[in-house]
């Protein structure tokens, strides 16, 4: 077996759909791979899907039994990729005369942590430069960026019928937000920034859809509550598929104060919705203001109110960073292209074979 494709999380969050997204992608692609989970959310969608799993508990970066049989499953591989702290951290291979560990990283971590890996590849070229910086040997590391597949058919009606349950009104501007709900995300700005908007756009009240869940839901269920805010910010919790929520939305907004890359981005543009998104590390690289998003400074509300009052209040302008979204995916992030990208890091890595 070329690959295996080891993680150490349970949700699904952007990283973990990108690791599903590539597994699934290089096997139908006709390179044979394998995967390796902890019991959850990413090992019962593996099980749906083509990709051999096997379930592996990973309770800790000192869990010596996860440890001894990922370097089991090593056996007989020729390149064991991981994907953030936990899984590379429990990987150790030999440095010789077996497979090779490629560690993914899609942050900015602690470069100490994946030191040990024998080679490493970065999502964004920021990542890649991070690593360089810290003294990563520069033939070793590697760029390649993340695909989004074209979405799926939603059901026809699965946007008016998730207005419905959650009560939002037919006529009404409804953005969108999902990700962790954690202080990186910014979503407290985004609420803010809500609160500063008109209630209502050309007429039409203006709500927000957030979905995500993380330690953070309590302040901000709060902060929905705020007089100039209730009724109009919807917290769903944690959505497994989100389909709905891109049927339903007509704007995606990316208030990050911190965010290496920016997946959510990537999906907006392959639902067609226009994107505002603060001018964050990630999204600052993927995108280019005024073609593709409106791109604003991290951590200021009022900036952020305007940019979305602008797109509201512009269609033209909504259409335009739409198209570019489109073309910006489909020349940069296409399945195609990241796919051939890693077979060829593979095939380079294992001197050809």
């Amino acid at each position: 077996m070329p690959s295996l494709h080891v993680i150490g999380s349970r949700g699904l969050g952007g990283a973990e759909r990108f690791f599903l997204r590539l597994t699934a992608a290089l096997r139908e692609a006709g390179e044979p791979v394998g995967a390796a989970a902890p019991p959850g959310a990413v090992a019962r969608a593996l099980a749906r899907g083509a990709v051999p799993c096997r379930e592996v508990p990973m309770r800790g970066i000192w869990d010596l039994a996860a440890a001894w049989r990922l370097r089991r499953l090593a056996r007989g591989v020729a390149v064991v990729q991981t994907y953030m702290g936990r899984a590379t951290r429990l990987t150790r291979l030999p440095r010789r005369g077996g497979p090779v560990h490629l560690a993914r990283l899609g942050g900015y971590y602690d470069p100490a942590h994946y030191r040990h890996a024998h080679a490493w590849v970065a999502n964004t070229r920021g990542i890649r430069e991070h690593l360089l910086r810290a003294g990563f040997p520069r033939g070793r590391v590697f760029h390649i960026g993340n695909f989004v597949d074209p979405p799926a058919p939603t059901p026809p009606g699965a946007g008016v019928a998730l207005r419905r349950r959650l009560g939002i009104p037919e006529e009404a501007r409804l953005l969108l937000a999902l990700g962790r709900l954690h202080p990186n995300k910014g979503f407290p700005d985004l609420l803010a920034a809500l609160e500063a908007l008109p209630t209502d756009a050309a007429g039409r009240p203006v709500h927000l859809l957030l979905a995500g869940d993380g330690p953070l839901r309590r302040e901000l269920e709060a902060l929905a509550r705020r007089p100039a805010l209730a009724g109009r910010c919807h917290l769903l919790g944690w959505v497994e598929e989100p389909a709905a929520c891109f049927a339903a939305a007509e704007l995606l907004v990316c208030p990050s104060r911190h965010e290496p890359l920016g997946n959510v981005i990537l999906e907006a543009w392959s639902h067609g919705l226009p994107v505002v998104a603060t001018a964050t590390a990630g999204p600052a690289e993927i995108a280019t203001d005024g073609r593709d998003a409106l791109l604003v400074p991290p951590g200021e509300p009022a900036a952020l109110a305007r940019a979305l009052s602008r797109v509201l209040a512009d269609a033209d302008l909504a259409g335009q960073l739409a198209a570019g979204g489109r073309a910006t995916v489909g020349a940069h992030h296409s399945r195609e292209a990241v796919v051939a990208a890693y077979r060829e890091l593979y095939r380079h890595l294992t001197g050809g074979h």
